[in-house]
């Protein structure tokens, strides 16, 4: 049973991360099954999440948006949104590769258009110029994914939903193919809704939505 049916059956969305290209000369303009798939996860409530352009180390085997100046970020911004656009995946919420953005990026997405930028310890309101503290408890892309790490993450992800602390998961596509990272990922989510905890996407609402709510 794929990930996202698991989910599903606990009432639990996703936000799902998305680059245009990635190795291999993988291109989502060329792959209409995962377009599809995508636009049909949106449309039941997942989240869209831009997750850079094509994922290249730019500099000292840095990840692709961790050291880039302003000028380059833009490009590389403007370049996978225009991507997004043309097969219906348009967003406006952008996270980069093993969560990490340099100034200068946060300093071009809201040229682009992004409202929320997702770092490993912090949400960032691009539009209101806010910050949330939250940490990104995470297994492959960055983060460890041995067995004692997996048990590190479950018991840190107890402990944030038990004080009632705002709790990211986050979790490679290729380590949900392991049965070990897998469960982990699967107990933490189970243990967080045990504890009360209230499952959501990131979103970005405009300044008349929050005010009336």
């Amino acid at each position: 049973m794929s990930f996202a049916t698991e989910m599903d059956r606990r009432g639990v969305p996703l936000s799902l991360l998305v680059a245009p290209r990635l190795k291999g000369k993988y291109r989502l303009v060329d792959d209409r099954h995962t377009q599809e798939w995508l636009r049909a996860r949106r449309a039941v409530g997942d989240a869209v999440v831009l997750h850079g352009y094509d994922q290249a180390a730019t500099r000292s085997r840095r990840a692709e948006f961790a050291a880039l100046p302003r000028h380059e970020a833009r490009l590389r911004l403007m370049a996978a949104d225009r991507v997004l656009e043309q097969v219906g995946l348009r967003t406006r919420l952008f996270a980069a590769p093993r969560w990490n953005a340099s100034e200068g990026a946060l300093a071009a997405l809201p040229e682009v258009g992004f409202r929320l930028a997702l770092t490993l310890t912090s949400i960032h309101d691009l539009e209101r110029q806010t910050v949330q503290r939250a940490w990104v408890h995470g297994i492959g892309e960055g983060f460890r994914a041995e067995p004692w790490w997996c048990h590190a993450l479950v018991m840190s992800a107890v402990r944030t939903a038990r004080r009632g602390g705002t709790l990211r998961l986050a979790v490679s596509a290729a380590q949900l193919n392991r049965s070990g990272p897998r469960q982990a990922m699967l107990d933490a989510v189970d243990l967080a809704l045990f504890h009360s905890a209230t499952p959501d996407v990131y979103r970005w609402e405009r300044f008349e939505t929050a005010q009336a709510a």
